[in-house]
């Protein structure tokens, strides 16, 4: 056969198989784990959505890929606090969109590029100086979960006003809100370490006046209980020796004899004298006393 018979007859064969492989393949789609295919239809949104894995559509359809796994968005932000502080806050935020309404926000919003800067980010800017506007700075940092609670609520009720407002209520699901970091301006910083710093010292101080009051009645005490104890003995010795002097005056009333006794007992052997020169008398009386008649 004529070669060039034949390729005016296989021309159009594949022609023709590559428009129906063209078709084929335009009318094959695939929809990767964790997104969601947005059909759009000359351009407009449909309803329907394609959930993940290979899907069979019209070949002047588009699906748009709409990721819906768990997103983290880490935001920064600055507000002054109550006291006029700048703070710096540092808050990272988890969400999801709802599956069941990916369709109607790719349609008021468009995809995530555009969502978190028109809804998530917004939100938490305004939230953010709302509520730090009501503490000082001391507060929130001992205030911490206090200020994360309202933050989160604040949050939460700014994504649902500006959803509700765009006819989209519920279709983020906020996850969790986490306040990472609180930081403010070096001279700030500086003054705290500088009241602590004062706030230690005087705590060391009341620590050692109370220290040196307490060694003072502890010295107070034990020179008391030493007085006490002194006082006591002296007390005991005295009574134990008034005690003996009235029972050996009680011993020599009883006995007159008792008297010479202890004077001889004492006498050194020498005879008192009279003034004069006179020759010493004993003061003995050696009389020989009469003997009662029987």
């Amino acid at each position: 056969m004529d070669p060039q018979r034949l390729l005016r007859f296989a021309a159009p064969i594949i022609g023709i198989t590559v428009v129906l492989l063209g078709v084929a393949f335009s009318s094959c789609t695939t929809v990767d784990a964790g997104q969601v295919g947005v059909v759009r239809e000359f351009g407009a949104v449909q309803k329907e959505t394609l959930p993940e894995g290979i899907h069979f559509k019209k070949p002047w359809v588009s699906v748009v890929e709409f990721e819906v796994r768990l997103r983290s968005l880490n935001i920064k932000a600055a507000a002054a606090s109550k006291d006029l502080q700048t703070v710096t806050t540092e808050i990272t935020i988890q969400y999801s969109p709802n599956v069941a309404m990916v369709s109607d926000v790719y349609r008021s919003i468009g995809d995530l590029a555009r969502l978190e800067p028109t809804i998530v980010a917004p939100a938490v800017q305004e939230s953010l100086k709302s509520v730090t506007a009501q503490f000082t700075a001391e507060e929130l940092i001992t205030q911490r979960q206090r200020v994360k609670a309202e933050v989160e609520a604040a949050i939460k009720a700014f994504i649902d006003t500006t959803l509700r407002e765009k006819g989209l209520s519920g279709s983020i699901d906020l996850a969790n809100i986490a306040i990472t970091d609180f930081k403010f301006s070096e001279e700030f910083n500086k003054a705290i370490e500088a009241k602590v710093k004062a706030e230690q010292e005087s705590l060391k101080a009341v620590n050692e006046k109370t220290r040196r009051i307490t060694d003072a009645e502890a010295t107070t005490a034990e020179q008391k209980l030493a007085a006490d104890a002194k006082a006591y003995a002296t007390e005991v010795e005295s009574k134990a020796r008034a005690a003996a002097i009235q029972r050996e005056a009680e011993a020599l009333k009883a006995s007159p004899e008792v008297i010479q006794l202890r004077a001889i007992e004492r006498w050194n052997g020498v005879l008192p004298s009279y003034l004069g020169g006179a020759q010493p008398m004993p003061f003995i009386d050696i009389t020989p006393k009469a003997t009662p008649a029987k």
